[in-house]
């Protein structure tokens, strides 16, 4: 089978800069990824790309065997692509139950639908199954996301990911500043969010994390993939050497 998503010689230059300079990447259903490579190795700049948010300088990006063009986020949207950027992306005045659907609200059927009525017990019944599905702690829905702990934000933005993605998700950096307690749950909706057949991309600098998590590790260095690992077949030695470049070669 061909991979759900594989990206091909990318390039983005931004000016005299080259951000990624002949990137490679793939990734298949139900499988985690990591991509792992230091600060400035071309991480960030692959995920925009990947995600709809910029655009190649050259280079090929393949859906399921195909060659796509992703114009914008809501292009990649559109074929079951979701972010959870390290910020979140969460509107803070909103409730969980608001951010789960912001944006995609369901509105009654009828008249009073189109004038602009929204199903509040069909968001809500929605947005409680995507979180116990996934195991995501959310205690209360009606409050204010800005008032919750960082792992029950984290568990809503993956959720809501996972709740329209069909295909892939990109997790930026999602267990950064979280607790012993609130990075297990992470790391465990991770799980099964790739046991529901989604591919998950996982970037962290977290090499423990890495391991604990993933299938396979991407390594990028100076904007492009330098190796891939099968994790069971690795030591985290291996991966800081191929991120630094003490190890050089791929490993299928």
């Amino acid at each position: 089978m061909a991979p759900v998503l594989q990206a091909r010689g990318i390039t983005r230059e931004y000016g005299h800069v080259t951000a990624l300079a002949g990137a490679d990447f793939d990734i298949e259903a139900g499988e985690v990824v990591a991509l792992i490579g230091d600060n400035g190795a071309g991480k960030s700049t692959l995920t925009r790309i990947l995600s709809g948010t910029d655009a190649p300088t050259s280079g090929e990006i393949l859906f399921e065997g195909e060659p796509v063009t992703l114009s914008s986020p809501v292009a990649a949207r559109e074929l079951g692509i979701e972010t959870v950027y390290q910020d979140l992306a969460l509107a803070p005045h909103l409730s969980a139950v608001q951010n789960m659907y912001l944006g995609r609200e369901i509105m009654k059927r009828g008249l009073l639908g189109r004038l602009g009525f929204m199903d509040r017990a069909a968001m809500r019944a929605g947005s409680r199954t995507a979180f116990d599905s996934l195991g995501a702690t959310v205690r209360e829905l009606d409050g204010t996301v800005g008032g919750m702990s960082g792992g029950q934000r984290q568990g809503i933005a993956v959720a809501r990911a996972a709740a329209w993605a069909s295909k892939v998700i990109f997790l930026d950096e999602p267990t950064a500043a979280l607790g012993v307690v609130q990075t297990k749950n992470v790391l465990d909706l991770i799980r099964r969010t790739a046991a529901n057949g989604i591919a998950v991309v996982f970037i962290s600098h977290s090499m423990p994390h890495v391991i604990d998590v993933s299938d396979r590790v991407q390594v990028m260095r100076q904007g492009r993939r330098v190796a891939t690992f099968r994790t069971a077949d690795t030591s985290m030695e291996q991966l800081v050497g191929a991120m630094t470049g003490a190890l050089d070669g791929r490993v299928a």
